[in-house]
């Protein structure tokens, strides 16, 4: 890694007196690449070796990364994209990227996309969100999804040979999982992430861009079987049907032993076995099962993608450090480091030695994302799929909970 602190020669005074240190004629500057990456999302030992590898490569080019907090992080990315020129390279939520393009202020990487880098082959849960209008603001860098955590010693006790390979089998499945002194499943009644993988497994929206004008979808009849779907999952247990997964935390609850399964990304693992560490050889991981076999159900994609505003001080340089990130080498090393599903589909076989990460990436290549609308961050914040997954799990009319919410995702996607 480069020495950032490296002061010029004494003997070069003279020179430096008309030139400049790093200024000489024939030399070349040195260009320092601001990025802003959030927090957690690589480990230090990953940050720096890329550092080191990517610097080493390129002489006169230097990384300055700053570590942002996801709290308040829309506000100071809008101001930024929208000021004098602050960072080069920023990592941003895949599901942010409508709300910095609504803004005009982002860099078009349209055709960088296009001609190198693959973006054919990229997960469409990555993708689809950092597209806007026919124009790619996002370069999908990372993303991860759910899928099933389960408890093989209930498996064997219930005489539950393996994963299930449809959703009708998963709930047989499930039924005979939920006996006495065991819950089939922990399904809170709110996790409206899961919900949302049954509706688009149908065939239905949360909701649909109709001319530029969004309009909530819940109560379309493939919208309403999934969230049928939900219901009968959900009361194969005694999850709460009035809060999510985090209100107690799934993890945790699971961590008890007598849940045979949970719906999470892997990194509830950490979770689990931090609560009973004697759960650690007695888990087992699928992906979430479709309505035919061999096909994966739908699933929401997060994760991050990356994006160049428009007042980038060097966005060439940028753009080529979006590239080597996004590029095979880095992708698989990320991968492999943070247990990550890579951004293409064509690169799920590096994490195959990892059973829960390759049941992630088996589900990603079927992901989704969120309505790619920049208001609906405003949605989730007051979400009204919560009261009416609530409603219909406590036996409320289906048919009119779903209107009540698909008329607040309309009103509010239209502010």
């Amino acid at each position: 890694m480069k020495n950032r602190h490296l002061a010029c020669p004494l003997a070069a005074a003279a020179a430096l007196a008309l030139a400049g240190c790093g200024l000489l004629p024939g030399g070349g500057q040195t260009r320092t690449v601001d990025m802003w990456l959030m927090r957690d999302s690589v480990s230090e030992d990953f940050l720096n070796r890329f550092t080191e590898a990517y610097e080493n490569e390129h002489d006169d080019v230097e990384l300055n990364v700053t570590i942002q907090d996801w709290t308040g992080i829309g506000k100071k990315v809008t101001e930024a994209i929208q000021g004098g020129g602050g960072p080069d390279l920023i990592e941003v939520g895949n599901t942010q990227v409508a709300q910095y393009a609504d803004t005009d202020k982002l860099f078009d990487l349209t055709l960088e996309s296009v001609r190198d880098l693959g973006s054919e082959d990229w997960l469409p849960g990555l993708a689809e969100p950092g597209s806007i209008g026919g124009s790619q603001y996002g370069i999908p860098w990372y993303a991860a999804n759910r899928i099933v955590i389960y408890n093989k010693d209930l498996f064997a006790q219930a005489g539950v040979e393996g994963p299930p390979a449809t959703r009708a089998e998963w709930l047989e499945a499930t039924e005979k999982l939920n006996r006495q002194g065991s819950q089939g499943i922990y399904l809170a009644g709110q996790d409206w992430y899961t919900l949302a993988g049954f509706i688009w497994d149908e065939g239905g929206e949360l909701a649909v861009d109709k001319g530029g004008q969004w309009t909530g979808a819940l109560d379309s009849p493939a919208a309403l079987r999934g969230m049928q779907f939900y219901k009968d999952l959900q009361s194969l247990g005694s999850g709460p049907k009035n809060a999510d997964e985090q209100n107690p935390p799934q993890a945790e609850v699971f961590a008890r032993g007598d849940v045979a399964q949970i719906v999470a990304t892997p990194s509830a693992v950490a979770a689990v076995l931090k609560a009973n560490p004697d759960l650690k050889d007695k888990l087992g991981y699928f992906t979430i099962p479709g309505k035919k076999a061999g096909t994966p159900c739908a699933v929401f994609t997060g994760g991050s993608d990356l994006i160049i505003p428009e007042n980038a001080p060097d966005r060439g340089a940028a753009l080529d450090v979006a590239k080597a990130l996004a590029g095979e080498k880095w992708q698989t090393e990320l991968a492999r480091a943070m247990g990550y599903v890579p951004n293409k589909k064509s690169l799920a076989s590096v994490v195959s030695g990892q059973e829960a990460t390759a049941a992630m990436a088996a589900g990603a290549a079927n992901g989704r994302a969120t309505p790619n609308s920049p208001q609906w961050a405003d949605v989730e914040a007051d979400n009204p799929i919560k009261p009416f997954m609530t409603a219909v799990l406590e036996g409320k009319d289906a048919a009119k909970a779903a209107r009540t919410a698909s008329a607040a995702i309309t009103d509010t996607l239209a502010e």
